[in-house]
């Protein structure tokens, strides 16, 4: 089981959006056990934007999965603001955004957003926050809400699927890498809409990506994972280097911060092979 017994009146609630302590998660696979990951340990304060990379196989979509109680941690604790993750996630504090939009082609782009309002009597009155017509507005598609997915582009659905996801007034957004597979423009396009996304709604957002630009650009810290199994190489927080989390591509210090997580990355490469 991921985390203790969050029950207990002497636990209380702790700075941390997300508390990841020394987790793993093991896979059965006939009579051998396969690791996930292990001894996988990081926080994330609320309002933080916190990106995961590292080679493939190294667990980061299964870290995700683990904080949002969708799997099972075998070992090691994981709290969502000092809770168990099926409190957070039964109270829709959580939201998961794939790489794949996943939306349901028969409904409209409105009708898409408000699926989760729907889904087992959710009212919305629990969590007050934008309307699906609002949030249609935020990720920039007014005008197009009775459009359905096939009428839409690739980048458009993803933006569809992020508001969708924010509908519930989440304070957690997981999101495994939703833009990987769209084009680098409309890639960096999404990626200017997410961070304005985020300083308007102040979510807390864990991001998996295979990309070092977008890593350096979006997130505030950015936690290296190796494999075999996976874990944690290092974390390199980009605030100093960032203080408002914003940079210009084309300024030199952002080439330098790539330039340094790819060095991280090679070594971490290096550990799985």
């Amino acid at each position: 089981m991921c985390g203790r017994d969050w029950a207990d009146p002497m636990l209380q609630p702790t700075q941390w959006a997300i508390d990841v302590a020394d987790a793993g998660v093991a896979f059965a696979r006939g009579d051998q056990e396969i690791l996930a990951f292990t001894g996988v340990s990081l926080k994330a304060l609320a309002g933080a934007f916190v990106v995961l990379i590292g080679p493939s196989g190294c667990g980061k979509s299964t870290l995700l999965r683990a904080i949002a109680d969708l799997l099972p941690c075998t070992e090691g604790e994981v709290a969502v603001f000092g809770s168990e993750p099926a409190r957070a996630r039964e109270q829709r504090r959580i939201s998961f955004v794939f790489q794949d939009a996943t939306l349901l082609p028969w409904r409209s782009v409105i009708d898409n957003v408000r699926l989760p309002l729907q889904v087992g009597g959710w009212t919305g009155r629990q969590r007050p926050g934008r309307t699906p017509e609002e949030l249609v507005e935020l990720v920039g598609l007014k005008g197009r809400e009775a459009a359905l997915p096939h009428e839409l582009s690739g980048g458009q659905r993803q933006r569809v699927s992020i508001a969708r996801a924010l509908v519930t007034n989440p304070d957690v957004l997981l999101m495994d890498e939703p833009f990987g597979a769209l084009d680098e423009i409309t890639r960096d396009r999404l990626n200017d809409e997410l961070l304005r996304i985020w300083r308007e709604t102040d979510t807390t957002i864990v991001f998996v990506t295979h990309s070092l630009t977008e890593a350096a650009f979006l997130g505030q810290s950015v936690v290296v994972m190796g494999a075999g199994p996976g874990r944690i190489i290092e974390t390199i927080d980009l605030k100093p280097r960032k203080p408002d989390n914003r940079i210009d591509r084309n300024d030199p210090a952002f080439f330098a911060m790539t330039s340094d997580l790819r060095a991280v990355l090679e070594r971490a490469y290096g550990s799985a092979a």
